[in-house]
Protein backbone atom coordinates (compact mmCIF):
# COMPACT_ATOMS: atom_id res chain seq x y z
CA UNK A 1 0.00 0.00 0.00
CA UNK A 2 1.24 3.53 -0.53
CA UNK A 3 2.65 5.85 2.18
CA UNK A 4 0.95 9.09 2.07
CA UNK A 5 3.86 10.87 3.71
CA UNK A 6 6.09 9.44 1.03
CA UNK A 7 4.02 11.14 -1.70
CA UNK A 8 1.81 8.79 -4.10
CA UNK A 9 4.31 6.21 -4.25
CA UNK A 10 3.55 2.99 -6.17
CA UNK A 11 0.68 0.40 -5.61
CA UNK A 12 0.48 -2.94 -6.32
CA UNK A 13 -0.86 -2.47 -9.16
CA UNK A 14 1.29 0.39 -10.22
CA UNK A 15 -1.44 3.38 -10.71
CA UNK A 16 0.67 5.84 -10.28
CA UNK A 17 3.63 5.85 -11.42
CA UNK A 18 6.08 8.27 -10.25
CA UNK A 19 9.78 9.61 -9.34
CA UNK A 20 10.83 9.39 -6.40
CA UNK A 21 10.67 12.78 -4.35
CA UNK A 22 7.11 13.47 -6.06
CA UNK A 23 3.81 13.98 -4.00
CA UNK A 24 0.33 13.69 -4.38
CA UNK A 25 -2.71 15.17 -2.69
CA UNK A 26 -3.94 13.31 0.66
CA UNK A 27 -7.14 13.59 -0.65
CA UNK A 28 -6.12 11.29 -3.71
CA UNK A 29 -4.47 9.06 -2.47
CA UNK A 30 -7.48 8.78 -0.06
CA UNK A 31 -9.60 8.06 -2.97
CA UNK A 32 -7.66 5.56 -4.33
CA UNK A 33 -6.86 3.71 -1.17
CA UNK A 34 -9.82 1.20 -0.35
CA UNK A 35 -8.98 0.48 -4.11
CA UNK A 36 -5.75 -0.20 -3.75
CA UNK A 37 -6.50 -2.86 -0.78
CA UNK A 38 -9.20 -4.22 -2.90
CA UNK A 39 -6.51 -4.81 -5.93
CA UNK A 40 -3.73 -6.52 -3.41
CA UNK A 41 -6.22 -9.41 -2.74
CA UNK A 42 -7.77 -9.33 -6.59
CA UNK A 43 -7.77 -12.75 -8.56
CA UNK A 44 -4.20 -13.83 -10.45
CA UNK A 45 -3.46 -11.96 -14.12
CA UNK A 46 -4.48 -15.62 -15.83
CA UNK A 47 -8.12 -14.64 -14.02
CA UNK A 48 -8.29 -11.28 -14.59
CA UNK A 49 -9.58 -10.84 -18.20
CA UNK A 50 -12.93 -12.25 -19.47
CA UNK A 51 -11.90 -13.30 -22.71
CA UNK A 52 -7.88 -13.76 -23.88
CA UNK A 53 -6.45 -9.92 -24.30
CA UNK A 54 -5.05 -9.47 -27.96
CA UNK A 55 -1.00 -9.92 -28.71
CA UNK A 56 1.17 -6.91 -28.31
CA UNK A 57 2.87 -7.73 -32.27
CA UNK A 58 5.93 -5.79 -32.47
CA UNK A 59 5.15 -4.42 -29.46
CA UNK A 60 2.33 -2.72 -29.90
CA UNK A 61 -0.61 -2.32 -27.66
CA UNK A 62 -4.21 -2.17 -28.89
CA UNK A 63 -5.48 -0.45 -25.65
CA UNK A 64 -8.77 -0.63 -26.49
CA UNK A 65 -8.87 -4.18 -26.90
CA UNK A 66 -7.15 -4.89 -24.00
CA UNK A 67 -9.62 -2.70 -21.84
CA UNK A 68 -12.49 -4.79 -24.10
CA UNK A 69 -11.06 -8.22 -22.94
CA UNK A 70 -11.15 -7.08 -19.20
CA UNK A 71 -14.83 -6.27 -19.88
CA UNK A 72 -14.66 -2.89 -19.93
CA UNK A 73 -17.63 -0.35 -20.71
CA UNK A 74 -16.80 1.92 -24.38
CA UNK A 75 -18.89 4.64 -22.93
CA UNK A 76 -17.14 5.02 -19.72
CA UNK A 77 -13.63 4.48 -21.42
CA UNK A 78 -14.91 6.89 -24.05
CA UNK A 79 -15.31 9.54 -21.05
CA UNK A 80 -11.84 8.74 -19.78
CA UNK A 81 -10.75 9.83 -22.83
CA UNK A 82 -12.86 12.85 -22.76
CA UNK A 83 -11.13 14.19 -19.70
CA UNK A 84 -7.46 13.30 -21.09
CA UNK A 85 -8.54 15.37 -24.18
CA UNK A 86 -9.99 18.20 -21.98
CA UNK A 87 -6.58 18.38 -19.71
CA UNK A 88 -4.09 18.16 -22.42
CA UNK A 89 -6.02 20.99 -24.51
CA UNK A 90 -5.63 23.37 -21.62
CA UNK A 91 -2.69 25.89 -22.27
CA UNK A 92 1.02 24.90 -21.00
CA UNK A 93 1.82 26.60 -17.46
CA UNK A 94 -2.27 26.61 -16.52
CA UNK A 95 -1.95 26.31 -12.57
CA UNK A 96 -3.45 22.91 -11.30
CA UNK A 97 -5.72 24.55 -9.12
CA UNK A 98 -7.24 25.86 -12.34
CA UNK A 99 -7.03 23.18 -14.36
CA UNK A 100 -9.02 21.35 -12.46
CA UNK A 101 -11.67 23.54 -12.15
CA UNK A 102 -12.20 24.07 -15.91
CA UNK A 103 -11.70 20.06 -16.16
CA UNK A 104 -14.43 19.51 -13.85
CA UNK A 105 -16.71 22.29 -14.71
CA UNK A 106 -16.85 20.79 -18.29
CA UNK A 107 -17.40 17.16 -17.25
CA UNK A 108 -20.05 18.10 -15.03
CA UNK A 109 -21.38 20.26 -17.66
CA UNK A 110 -21.14 17.26 -20.22
CA UNK A 111 -23.18 15.20 -17.32
CA UNK A 112 -20.40 13.27 -16.59
CA UNK A 113 -19.61 11.88 -13.01
CA UNK A 114 -16.19 12.63 -11.04
CA UNK A 115 -16.36 9.78 -9.77
CA UNK A 116 -17.32 7.84 -12.26
CA UNK A 117 -14.26 9.40 -14.44
CA UNK A 118 -12.14 8.31 -11.06
CA UNK A 119 -13.49 5.04 -11.23
CA UNK A 120 -12.44 3.54 -14.79
CA UNK A 121 -9.40 5.96 -15.01
CA UNK A 122 -8.63 3.13 -11.98
CA UNK A 123 -10.10 0.07 -13.94
CA UNK A 124 -8.14 0.99 -17.06
CA UNK A 125 -4.65 1.46 -15.16
CA UNK A 126 -5.32 -1.80 -13.50
CA UNK A 127 -6.54 -3.62 -16.64
CA UNK A 128 -2.92 -2.36 -18.18
CA UNK A 129 -0.91 -3.35 -15.08
CA UNK A 130 -2.47 -7.38 -15.25
CA UNK A 131 -1.82 -7.54 -19.32
CA UNK A 132 1.86 -6.35 -17.92
CA UNK A 133 1.57 -9.50 -16.02
CA UNK A 134 0.27 -11.31 -18.44
CA UNK A 135 2.56 -10.83 -20.76
CA UNK A 136 5.22 -11.39 -18.55
CA UNK A 137 3.71 -14.36 -17.08
CA UNK A 138 3.85 -15.68 -20.94
CA UNK A 139 6.92 -14.05 -22.14
CA UNK A 140 8.61 -16.29 -18.81
CA UNK A 141 7.22 -19.76 -19.83
CA UNK A 142 8.45 -18.70 -23.08
CA UNK A 143 12.03 -18.40 -21.76
CA UNK A 144 11.99 -21.05 -19.58
CA UNK A 145 10.71 -23.30 -22.17
CA UNK A 146 13.40 -22.14 -24.85
CA UNK A 147 15.97 -22.58 -22.43
CA UNK A 148 15.05 -26.24 -21.78
CA UNK A 149 14.87 -26.49 -25.99
CA UNK A 150 18.16 -24.75 -25.96
CA UNK A 151 19.40 -27.07 -23.17
CA UNK A 152 18.28 -30.07 -25.17
CA UNK A 153 19.76 -28.98 -28.50
CA UNK A 154 22.88 -28.21 -26.62
CA UNK A 155 23.18 -31.96 -25.53
CA UNK A 156 22.23 -33.18 -28.62
CA UNK A 157 24.89 -30.79 -30.32
CA UNK A 158 27.15 -32.22 -28.14
CA UNK A 159 26.31 -35.93 -28.54
CA UNK A 160 26.56 -35.11 -32.63
CA UNK A 161 30.42 -33.94 -32.29
CA UNK A 162 31.13 -36.25 -29.87
CA UNK A 163 29.86 -39.17 -32.86
CA UNK A 164 31.82 -36.82 -35.46
CA UNK A 165 35.25 -37.18 -33.21
CA UNK A 166 34.45 -40.85 -32.48
CA UNK A 167 34.02 -41.37 -36.42
CA UNK A 168 37.21 -39.59 -37.22
CA UNK A 169 39.12 -41.13 -35.16
CA UNK A 170 38.09 -44.62 -36.26
CA UNK A 171 38.63 -43.66 -39.85
CA UNK A 172 42.02 -42.37 -39.02
CA UNK A 173 42.55 -45.87 -37.19
CA UNK A 174 41.35 -47.57 -40.64
CA UNK A 175 43.44 -45.82 -42.84
CA UNK A 176 46.45 -46.50 -40.47
CA UNK A 177 45.48 -49.88 -40.01
CA UNK A 178 45.22 -50.62 -44.44
CA UNK A 179 48.08 -48.50 -45.33
CA UNK A 180 50.20 -51.06 -42.74
CA UNK A 181 48.03 -53.72 -44.70
CA UNK A 182 49.01 -52.45 -47.83
CA UNK A 183 52.82 -52.14 -46.98
CA UNK A 184 52.50 -55.65 -45.64
CA UNK A 185 51.04 -56.80 -49.07
CA UNK A 186 53.31 -54.72 -51.49
CA UNK A 187 56.31 -56.61 -49.91
CA UNK A 188 55.11 -59.95 -51.85
CA UNK A 189 54.18 -57.78 -54.93
CA UNK A 190 57.67 -56.37 -54.76
CA UNK A 191 59.09 -59.56 -54.73
CA UNK A 192 57.67 -60.55 -57.64
CA UNK A 193 58.67 -57.49 -59.27
CA UNK A 194 57.49 -54.15 -60.74
CA UNK A 195 56.66 -55.22 -64.44
CA UNK A 196 54.82 -58.41 -63.40
CA UNK A 197 52.43 -56.86 -61.65
CA UNK A 198 51.89 -54.42 -64.15
CA UNK A 199 51.39 -57.16 -66.90
CA UNK A 200 48.92 -59.10 -64.34
CA UNK A 201 46.98 -55.84 -63.62
CA UNK A 202 46.71 -54.95 -67.10
CA UNK A 203 45.13 -58.78 -67.97
CA UNK A 204 42.90 -58.65 -65.08
CA UNK A 205 39.14 -58.35 -65.11
CA UNK A 206 38.97 -57.62 -61.77
CA UNK A 207 41.83 -55.01 -61.34
CA UNK A 208 42.13 -51.20 -62.00
CA UNK A 209 44.93 -49.86 -63.54
CA UNK A 210 45.96 -46.76 -61.11
CA UNK A 211 47.98 -45.23 -63.42
CA UNK A 212 44.62 -45.13 -66.16
CA UNK A 213 43.01 -43.84 -63.13
CA UNK A 214 44.75 -40.99 -62.76
CA UNK A 215 44.82 -39.96 -66.60
CA UNK A 216 41.11 -39.92 -66.36
CA UNK A 217 40.59 -38.18 -63.57
CA UNK A 218 42.56 -35.54 -65.26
Amino acid sequence: MADKKSGWGSTVLGWFIVQDGESAPADTVDAVEGQTQSAESSAPAADYFQKEPPPAAGGTVDFEAVFEAAGMDKEERQRVSKAIELLGGLPAGTDPAVKKQIVEASLKAFGVPIEKIIETGAEEIQALEYYIRTGAADTEKLIQESDQRIKEYETEIQSIREIMKTRVQEQQSVIRACNDKKLEVQQILEFFGEAAVARVVKASPKLHDPSEAKVSGK
